[in-house]
């Protein structure tokens, strides 16, 4: 299995038991690190909030898992914790979680001329986010944002 095909499988497996645990998964990355193996996972909550015992909590069950479907061959260390408040918006979902707040964000092609921008999210759609900036709408397609953040003032 080549590592693209492991890592979905992970995300799979993972993504399905977080689920199962009502529970969404932010992020899941799998790469070698010097000489360790390291699987990242952040989790949380999908109207967000999930604490620390929580992540503790997710590192003994997750090992477990993956120890029974025998996934991963090689050592590795598991890391699971939060996105935190300064969580990146990636999804149609995360964009609706943050309406009504400000927001940054950062283009693969420019929208009025800009790679960069900033505005408080007003609506969210299939294929736009709605922001208001400088006392303008402006459409934002979800396929130009490369990445987005909330801004945590």
């Amino acid at each position: 299995m080549d590592r693209h095909e492991l890592t979905e499988e992970l995300r799979s497996v993972i993504g399905g038991y977080l689920e199962s645990q009502g529970l969404e998964l932010v992020e899941l990355i799998y790469r070698q690190e010097g000489r360790d193996f390291v699987l990242r996972i952040l989790a949380d909550r999908p109207q967000g909030g999930i604490t620390l015992d929580e992540c503790a909590g997710l590192n003994i069950q997750i090992s477990g898992l993956l120890d029974e479907k025998g996934i991963l061959q090689e050592r590795y260390i598991l890391e699971v914790s939060s996105p935190g408040l300064d969580r990146p918006l990636k999804s149609r979902e995360d964009f609706l979680r943050c309406t009504g707040r400000n927001a940054r964000f950062f283009l693969n092609e420019p929208v009025n001329g800009k790679i960069e921008m900033d505005g408080v999210i007003n609506k969210v759609d299939n294929n736009y986010v709605y922001i208001e900036s400088g006392g303008k709408t402006v459409e934002i397609p979800l396929a130009r944002i490369n990445r987005a953040k909330q801004i945590i003032e």
